[in-house]
C-alpha cells in the first residue's frame, strides 16, 4: 500500500461504484473538486488512467477495472486486520458463528451445549448470511466460525474439519413423474428446469433465480423447476413435496471452517467442542 493510501483507494472505489464523481463525493462526505483532484493524484502517481470521462458519462479503463477487483480485496484485508487485531486484544469479546438459516443439519444446538461446558467459553452470536458470502464472512473477519457445505462453498483460504455428510435428494412435486421413485440419478434430470443460484456463476441450471431454500421450496410447490438439495436443507418435507434419493450425486459434506490464519484460542475452543459433539 505505499503507493497508495487506504484512504486514497477508498476514494477510487466510490467513483468506481458509482460511476458518478458527485454521488461518489456525497457518499464519502467530500468535496467534488476535492475528489477529483485525489483521482488525478492515484493516476499520476501510478501511471495510468483508471477512468474515461466525460461531460455527460464516467467509465472504468482497463487498468480501473483491475484496481477495482484487486482494490476492494485489499481495502477488505486491512479491515479484517484491523477488526482481528481489536479482537485479538479483547477478552470479553463474543464468538461470531455465520450459517445459512437452516444449514446447521440439527447439530447447532448440540455444538453449542458442548461449547458452553469449555472454561473458557464465550456468549455465541449467530450471524446469518446470504446464499453464497459465508465464505467472505470468515476471509474478511466479519465471522470467526462458520458452518459450510462441500461442495458448494469455496474453502480456499479457510481450515475446516467435517461434521457431517449426508447424501443429496431431489426435490418435485407430489404429482411429478419422480415422486413415486425409490430412488433417482442425474441422468433423470435431464430435461428438468432446475435453479440458478443467485451469486453463483456458472454450474446451475436455467430455470428462474433463487436466492435460498427456501424460494426455492416455493418456486418447486407451483411448478416452475425441481432441485437438488442435502436433504438436511429439506427436512421437515413441506407438504405436497417429495424428496427422491440421488443415487449418482457426490454426497454433501458439512464443515466447520475459520480463517487458516486464524490461531486464536477463540476460535480453537469452539472447534473442539464442536469436534467432541460430532465424536459422541
Amino acid at each position: 500500500m505505499s503507493e497508495l493510501e487506504t484512504r486514497e483507494l477508498e476514494y477510487f472505489l466510490a467513483v468506481a461504484d458509482e460511476l458518478h464523481f458527485g454521488r461518489a463525493a456525497v457518499r464519502l462526505s467530500i468535496a467534488q473538486p476535492a475528489l477529483s483532484k485525489a483521482i488525478r493524484r492515484i493516476e499520476t502517481r501510478l501511471g495510468v488512467p483508471l477512468f474515461v470521462r466525460s461531460s455527460r458519462h464516467v467509465a472504468l479503463t482497463p487498468a480501473g477495472e483491475a484496481l477495482q477487483e484487486h482494490g476492494r480485496h485489499a481495502l477488505n484485508a486491512v479491515s479484517a486486520a484491523i477488526r482481528n487485531t481489536r479482537r485479538a486484544g479483547d477478552s470479553q469479546a463474543h464468538l461470531r458463528l455465520v450459517l445459512k438459516p437452516g444449514g446447521d443439519a440439527g447439530l447447532l444446538s448440540g455444538m453449542l451445549a458442548e461449547y458452553s461446558h469449555q472454561p473458557d467459553a464465550r456468549r455465541v452470536d449467530i450471524l446469518f448470511s446470504g446464499p453464497t458470502d459465508r465464505t467472505d464472512f470468515l476471509r474478511y473477519g466479519r465471522a470467526d466460525v462458520g458452518l459450510l457445505y462441500v461442495p458448494f462453498d469455496d474453502l480456499e483460504g479457510l481450515a475446516h474439519e467435517t461434521l457431517h455428510t449426508e447424501d443429496r435428494v431431489v426435490i418435485v412435486p407430489s404429482g411429478h413423474r419422480l415422486a413415486a421413485h425409490a430412488s433417482a440419478r442425474m441422468s433423470d434430470l435431464d430435461g428438468e428446469t432446475l435453479p440458478r443460484w443467485k451469486g453463483i456463476p456458472g454450474g446451475s441450471g436455467d430455470g428462474p433465480e433463487v436466492a435460498d431454500v427456501v424460494q426455492l421450496l416455493h418456486m418447486i410447490t407451483v411448478g416452475r423447476m425441481i432441485g437438488v438439495l442435502p436433504r438436511s436443507l429439506v427436512e421437515p418435507v413441506p407438504p405436497g413435496l417429495v424428496c427422491v434419493p440421488m443415487t449418482d450425486a457426490p454426497p454433501s459434506r458439512l464443515v466447520l471452517a475459520w480463517n487458516e490464519r486464524d490461531r486464536r484460542p477463540l476460535v480453537a475452543s469452539f472447534v473442539a467442542a464442536a469436534l467432541a459433539h460430532r465424536d459422541h
